[in-house]
């Protein structure tokens, strides 16, 4: 059985800036880093941003590097990329330097505007950088605010967002015109119209963040743009702002509702919170509603689906109710999304409350990953569904109550960890012999990477000398928190691990692991 089918109506992302500009060029679009950019600024700077890459050499297809905060340099590349049909390529800019370098050699970004605070980052970086401040205005200012005109097609790539990998380099996740032409449906959902403000507090080289932002830009509303995440820096924002809309994973909403006097702000103009990317726990759930006094909207969605496909309404967020088990589920597909759960191995559909992976088939999902045709190919399952790689159960209602991921990726704080990445690294240390790596519950960041090691015969590692190893050569959040010393791993037949056997003491007694 599937659930949720659907027409959307197409548009172009570029549209955004220009229909905008027209109509109601005077209204604020973006706010960060002390400034306010207007929609007729923004179209204006992201025309000139888009001289300047024609000036570079860049075009329909080519790839643009952006590595930095939340910033409304951003917003200038993305649609100056978009005015010529040119692809922008954001990178985490918390990856290490050699990291970065690589995701940018893989996007084949011939420029790459860089973040002042990153700056030293410019010179390793292949291809020419631009540094924002001085240097990058001075770029804007030396070409015509002239657009180009470029309009697209439904299937043109706009975005490449790049999704750790199970080996080597990150995977360029494509997004295209098509995959965001929810828009206008997504801002009505989440109650986002041209009167909102909306926070921007998750990373814009996270779904979340540029996902979000666009919702609200479509909308025609003030995105409000969150460059460091401080709980009580984001608490007097919202209320100094007079915040309406915002996106916040679970992790910071909980540090929020514990900042001093968080539940007498004044939140009267709040219409919304919007959480979702990874776990929650249902204290967490009953401290927002309680300091925050606004309804709530979980999201379930990833990357290659352009972000959210499933939505727990307010109305089901109700600790004490009835219904309180919905708050367990992640919610209901969105009508234009269908979703299935089959048999992972044979990939026969299950009968609602039967678990198996999780599959979608939406106008959203991505055509597939830059230059991995292998990757793609694993990744999309045929007649337009996409393999999610997470498992749960469908009630007979339809909302989705999620169990497992069967790829065994980690979140913690939002941020995905494959443990593979961590797992290589560990294993070339010369007192392990073998290395799984697992996330554990965390009453902060939902889950935290604990590495299981297998000592090499004679010697004794300690943890601290282990976790340091990871320090040296791991980017912060895929580190390992803690460490297990075990005899031997537990391995299937075929010599697999078994990491759900690894992970069942943690989660015992959790009645929510995956959001």
């Amino acid at each position: 059985m599937s659930f949720g089918k659907g027409p959307v109506v197409e548009y172009r992302v570029v549209s955004i800036v220009r229909d905008h500009a027209r109509e109601r060029g005077g209204a604020p679009a973006v706010t960060g880093d002390g400034r306010t950019v207007t929609y007729a600024e923004l179209d204006a700077r992201s025309s000139r941003a888009a001289q300047g890459l024609r000036a570079a050499g860049l075009g329909a297809g080519s790839r643009v590097g952006y590595v930095g905060k939340n910033a409304p340099e951003f917003f200038d590349l993305l649609f100056g990329a978009a005015k010529l049909g040119a692809v922008l390529a954001p990178v985490n800019w918390r990856l290490t330097a050699e990291e970065i370098a690589a995701i940018i050699a893989d996007s084949g970004a011939a420029v790459t505007v860089v973040d002042a605070e990153f700056a030293a980052l410019a010179s390793r970086l292949p291809g020419r950088a631009v540094v924002t401040g001085e240097a990058y205005e001075e770029w804007l200012a030396a070409r015509p605010a002239s657009d180009p005109g470029h309009t697209g097609t439904p299937d043109d790539v706009v975005v490449q967002l790049y999704t750790s990998g199970t080996t080597g380099v990150p995977k360029g996740v494509q997004l295209t015109n098509a995959n965001f032409a929810i828009g206008e449906r997504m801002a009505r959902r989440w109650r986002l119209d041209g009167s909102s403000v909306s926070l921007v507090p998750m990373p814009l080289f996270h779904i979340g963040g540029t996902g979000w932002a666009l919702a609200g830009l479509y909308a025609g509303c003030r995105q409000v743009l969150v460059r460091d995440l401080d709980p009580a820096a984001l608490v007097d924002t919202v209320e100094r702002e007079r915040v309406t809309n915002a996106f916040i994973v679970p992790a910071v909403l909980q540090f929020m509702c514990q900042v001093p006097d968080a539940g007498g702000r004044d939140y009267s103009a709040l219409r919304a919170i919007t959480y979702g990317a990874s776990p929650i726990t249902s204290e967490v759930l009953r401290r927002a509603l309680e300091t925050f006094r606004a309804p709530l909207f979980q999201l379930y969605g990833m990357t290659e689906t352009t972000g959210a496909i499933v939505q727990l309404e307010p109305e089901d967020h109700d600790p004490d109710g009835p219904r309180r088990h919905l708050m367990r589920s992640a919610g209901r597909p969105y009508d234009w999304v269908e979703l299935k759960i089959v048999d992972p191995a044979t990939g026969a559909e299950r009968a609602p409350g039967e678990p198996g992976e999780l599959l979608v088939r939406s106008s959203q999902n991505t055509p597939g990953y830059w230059n991995r045709p292998a990757e793609t190919a694993a990744l999309l399952a045929g007649d337009g569904w996409l393999r999610t790689g997470d498992a749960g159960h469908l009630d007979a209602e339809g909302y989705l109550f999620l169990t497992d991921r069967i790829k065994d990726m980690i979140v913690t704080g939002a941020e995905n960890v494959y443990p593979i990445e961590v797992e290589e690294v560990l294993a070339s240390h010369p007192d392990i012999v073998d290395v799984a790596v697992i996330g554990v519950p965390d009453e902060r960041w939902g889950e935290t990477v604990k590495a299981v090691v297998v000592p090499r015969p004679g010697a004794s590692p300690a943890e601290e000398e282990i976790l340091r190893y990871a320090r040296e050569r791991l980017a912060g959040f895929k580190r390992p928190r803690s460490v297990d010393f075990v005899e031997a791993l537990p391995r299937n037949p075929s010599g697999k691990i078994l990491k759900r056997e690894l992970r069942a003491p943690y989660w015992e007694g959790m009645g929510r692991t995956i959001a």
